[in-house]
């Protein structure tokens, strides 16, 4: 099976194709601004041209992008003798929930989490860190327990900016080396990471406390690297975990073949 996975996020979409046995190789990705949605189609069509009656599969946290961009593709996909498939319409997410309301989690949370117990095959304490942060637990049994959301880096910044009369915008940076920030621009900066990373490791002990064992951490997101590379309690960053959840998730349902996640394999 060949596979045109998308993950349509607040401000970025995500595509990854996959091919090979079982459509499970992840071949090429990518990642494009929502701010222009016929642009996104344009380079979605192009990147499906390789087999063009593959599915492309969207998942979203954006509604209305999700919603656009699926118009612009559906007409050229079908003509190709393609199809354009959604969570939550066409396709359900294969991962068994503790919530007590599932109707309100996001499609990329469950995804993540689906594609980090795939392949893992033990608890996991997955991280997000884009415009929101996420970090989310998966049990033994690869149950979705739930987890915490908190605001992402450029949005802490954001705030900053935009509820004090005199603090700049900015950008998102990396933190300065020395840990007491030496003008405006470098505290600010240093406090967003360290509000993030401070975040991040008081869930991992919480979490593992509550469960009796230090389950494997993994990141993903785009701001993941910034974070977390070199941490000592973030074991793997991997920025195409949503689209390893969504290729996992069609394998138990396109193909018709699975019942579940696929083979155990390393992160």
């Amino acid at each position: 099976m060949e596979l045109l996975a998308i993950s349509v996020g607040n401000t970025r979409t995500r595509w990854g194709h996959f091919r090979g046995l079982g459509g499970r190789e992840l071949d090429a990705s990518g990642t494009l601004p929502n701010t222009e949605i016929a642009g996104v189609a344009d380079a979605l069509l192009a990147v499906s041209l390789s087999n063009p009656s593959a599915p492309l599969v969207v998942a979203s946290v954006n509604e209305p992008v999700a919603t656009a961009l699926v118009e612009r593709l559906a007409d050229p996909v079908s003509a190709r003798g393609g199809g354009v498939y959604r969570f939550g319409r066409d396709l359900a997410i294969p991962i068994q929930t503790a919530l007590d309301d599932e109707s309100t989690v996001g499609q990329d949370r469950l995804l993540d989490a689906l594609g980090a117990f795939t392949r893992a095959k033990q608890a996991c304490i997955v991280i997000d860190a884009g415009t929101a942060i996420t970090v989310d637990f998966v049990d033994g049994q690869g149950v979705f327990q739930g987890g915490v959301i908190a605001p992402g880096l450029a949005m802490m910044l954001a705030s900053l900016h935009e509820h004090t009369a005199a603090l700049p915008r900015l950008a998102v940076e990396p933190p300065p080396a020395e840990p007491w920030g030496k003008d405006t621009r470098r505290a600010m900066l240093g406090g967003a990471h360290a509000a993030a990373r401070g975040l991040v490791h008081l869930q991992i002990n919480r979490y593992a406390e509550a469960y009796g064992a230090y389950p494997q951490v993994v990141a993903t997101g785009g701001d993941a690297r910034a974070l977390f590379e070199n941490d000592d309690l973030v074991e793997h960053i991997v920025p195409d975990l949503t689209l390893l959840g969504i290729q996992a998730a069609c394998e138990a349902q396109l193909s018709g073949g699975a019942d579940g996640p696929a083979d155990e394999r390393d992160l």
